[in-house]
This record gives C-alpha cells, structure tokens and sequence, in this order.
C-alpha cells in the first residue's frame, strides 16, 4: 500500500528573529552621537559618552525585553507534563547509556524522527545542548550532506550548500521513486560540478566547536559518478560511487580533535546521490540525531528501502529513538484511523526489530485547529484526539514512553491562545510554533529524558 499522503499546510515556516543589541551597536551609536554633539554643541567627551549610552541603551532595551518576554510567555504556555508510561522502564536504556557516559565509559545516542515540528532542530537542538552540557559533546550527530530545502538547519553546526542538488524524499514531485532515501528519509543528488556543500564546526558557543571524525554515507550505484572531498580547504581527494549494485557507501575521514570542515563537490562526470554526514567525537559524551521532514507522516517509513533503513539505522547504535508524527495526519480525514493505527503499529514494530534495546519515546501532535471558513473562527479538529489515542496504546504496546504534545500545550483549543499571545508562541497558520515556543518544548522533553537525580525541579506557576 502506498502511503503518499497529502503535504503539511505550511511545511517549513521561517521564524522571526529576535534582535538582541551588541557591544558594537552600542560603540556605534556612541561614536556617532559623540562626533555629531562635539561639533555642533562642543560637548565635553566624557558627556558626550555618557549621554550616547543612554541612548542606546534605550534604543537596545525594547528588542532585548521583546525576548525576554517571549521566553517568559513561552515558559507559561508550555505545561511541564509528566511522561505517559505505565511500565515506568520506557527509558531506562537510555538511563544506562547517560550513567555510562557519566563514568566515561562510553557514549548515549539519540535518534529522534519527526516532520516540520522536528524539521528545524529547534527543540532537538535545545535537548541535545542540554544533554551536552551534561554529559559532554560527543560530536554532532548525523546530518543531510546538502541542504533539501530552502529552510534546513541544524543547531550548533555550520552548513552552507548551493541550492540546486536534488533532493529525493517520499511525497516530491521530482524525486526518484526508488524509496533509497537512508537513515533521514533524504537523500540529496547532483552531477554539477557548480554544485557544493560545506559542512563543519561551528566558532562560538561551547557545543559544536569540536570533532575528530566524518563519516560521509553516499550511495554506491550503477553508473554512479565521482565525489570530490576536503578537508579544511586541504587536498581534494575523489571517491567513486559506481558499484554492480545499489548499496550504501561509508567514508570516514580521521582527525585530530579540533575545529574542522569538510567541503563536498561532485566531479561531474556522472551523477551523485547523498545520505549525508556524521559528526563525532571519540570522547565519551552525547550524540543526538535530528532527522526531520516536513509535511511527513509516521508511514513514510514503510516506504523507504527496507534493507539500507535497517543498515542505517543499525549503524547509528541508537540507546534511544523518538517518532515526532501525528499533525498531519490529523488532517489526513479520507484516512481511517483504523488504518492508520496499523501503519504505525508496522513502523514501530521495524524499529523494534532494528534496535530491540532502545529507549523509545512517541511524541504526539500539536492542537492543530479547524477554520470556519464562513466566519474565520477555529473549531476544535476531532481526528486529533483519536491521532493522540492511538500513539498512547502504541507506546504501551512497544514499551516505549508517551509525551502528549496537546496537553503540553493547554489541551484541546490551546493554539489559538498560543498564536494570540503577546508576545506569540505559535505562527498565525495554527500549526506551528515560534522558535521560543519549540524551545520550551525542548525544555520540558529534555527535563523528562534526563535521569530522575539530574532533573531539574519544576517551577511554580
């Protein structure tokens, strides 16, 4: 059966940047304030100083108090709710996995899937810094060799690609219907010699600034053309990807523990396909994965080529996988919930095949509201509540834990107050959140992940 279903609504939405003032911001307005006022009113300089401070000091207060309030307003909307997990073990793998990196013993790896709410990294990004932090930086994690659509990103890494390799991926116009779409879902191709893509550490923060290993997945395929690599604008070296038969392609690059990139560009002479790139360390700390598409559902798992999904998968030695599905499928009406129950019955039941010890954790939709179109008000949507049932006996069938997204949220009707607040936490196309909306989600998620010593204590409303 093929599972193509229907595109999210507003599959990537770009949020809003907050401006914070700078340092030299600030320097600016002094020196511009101070040269205008010493030469038509000859103010002494120390005065002068003085005044073009407070100057911008006012001029930077708005922005800086616009996101201190948002992050406040997003503190109060998302609910620090508890873990649904009758068995009360759903996480204990990943437990011993934090403990053994705790005595520097080895490494916690974390895997999570999900559509356009998973797709950015932003609450992945606020779990695995937070893990981090904890633990150690184990690396980065895997990541897509080439950007596959205009908005991707990762946190706490640096990516730069041309926008013109193709991306393969389920339910894409142009996309070759071949379902070899690796570990992601995404595969990205090109036989441009035009075409690149740089990946690497990222200079500022305490995460990210380090690896000692890439490892670049490719596939390996009739006719498959030549890669040329380097690192840190050192040597191009070519790898070939013409194999008898389709099959994945591992290439680790060794280095001394530091800042580095890797820049990627197809030689031309025939087409290249791409799975993307692992960033690690050898010290013992956390990896977590971010392995978002937009407009995806849970089933499209069913449709990528089993044999190198379960290879992939099996690579990563994932201690804990999490499935972030649910919202659109709310909306997929022509659906029966019946059926779609057994599809992620399947898609959990491949996983457990694959990784049989893994923590596992299910995360529900989001309220995603109905409108009246006569009267443009928002109506509750009834097929959320049944997506939210069925993830909740799934998750008990397969051991794993449940995070209900909507009681997060306030319940049912809970979006409309997010998108209305002041500031807001969630886009006006009822869907999505603002950044400062997903990372409270990841904040609580990563509250809930952590052993019960190390959690932090809840706040009181």
């Amino acid at each position: 059966m093929s599972h193509h279903a229907k595109h999210d609504p507003d599959p990537v939405p770009k949020h809003p940047t907050l401006t914070v003032c700078s340092k030299s911001a600030t320097m600016l307005s002094m020196k511009t304030f101070t040269t205008k006022f010493q030469i038509l009113f000859t103010v002494p300089l120390i005065t002068s100083i003085a005044i073009a401070s407070l100057v911008a000091t006012a001029t930077c207060a708005k922005p800086v108090d616009k996101q201190l309030r948002a992050k406040k307003m997003a503190e109060k909307m998302g609910l620090a709710i508890p873990l649904y997990d009758p068995s009360g073990q759903a996480l204990d793998q990943l437990h011993k996995a934090l403990e053994r990196v705790k005595k520097s013993k080895g490494q916690a790896r974390l895997v999570f899937y999900g559509a356009s709410h998973t797709s950015s990294d932003h609450y992945t990004g606020v779990i695995r810094r937070g893990l981090q932090k904890r633990y150690g930086d184990a690396g980065h994690g895997f990541i897509v060799a080439a950007r596959p659509w205009r908005y991707y990103g990762h946190d706490d890494i640096y990516m730069n690609s041309t926008n013109t390799w193709r991306t393969d991926r389920i339910d894409k116009a142009d996309a070759v219907p071949d379902g070899w779409y690796g570990l992601a879902g995404s595969s990205v191709a090109s036989s441009n010699p035009e075409d690149y893509s740089i990946i690497g550490t990222q200079k500022k923060g305490s995460i990210g600034r380090k690896v000692d290993k890439f490892e670049l997945w490719t596939l390996e395929q009739p006719g498959g053309g030549t890669l040329q690599v380097r690192i840190d604008k050192g040597p191009w070296r070519e790898i070939s990807t013409e194999a008898p038969q389709k099959r994945g392609g591992y290439h680790e690059f060794l280095l001394r523990d530091g800042p580095h990139s890797m820049e990627i560009r197809p030689k031309g002479d025939s087409e290249v396909r791409l799975f993307g790139v692992v960033l690690e360390r050898k010290k013992p700390g956390v990896i977590v994965d971010s392995l978002g598409i937009p407009g995806s559902r849970a089933a499209y798992h069913l449709d990528w080529e089993d044999s190198l999904y379960r290879e992939h998968l099996a690579r990563r030695k994932p201690d804990f996988i999490s499935l972030a599905y649910g919202t659109n499928e709310a909306g997929d009406d022509d659906q029966p919930i019946e059926e779609y129950e057994e599809a992620l019955r399947k898609v959990m039941a491949r996983i457990r095949e694959i990784a049989p010890e893994a923590s596992c954790l299910l995360i529900g939709p989001s309220d995603r509201p109905l409108l009246n179109e006569e009267d443009g008000t928002w109506q509750s949507r009834p097929r959320t509540a049944q997506v939210v049932e069925v993830q909740r006996k799934i998750s008990v069938e397969f051991g794993c834990a449940f995070f209900d997204t909507v009681a997060f949220m306030g319940g049912d009707m809970s979006m409309p107050s997010w998108v209305n607040a002041d500031p807001p936490v969630a886009l006006k196309d009822h869907i999505h959140f603002t950044r400062v909306g997903y990372q409270r989600m990841g904040e609580v998620i990563l509250n809930l992940l952590l052993p019960p010593k190390a959690k932090s204590p809840a706040k009181k409303k």
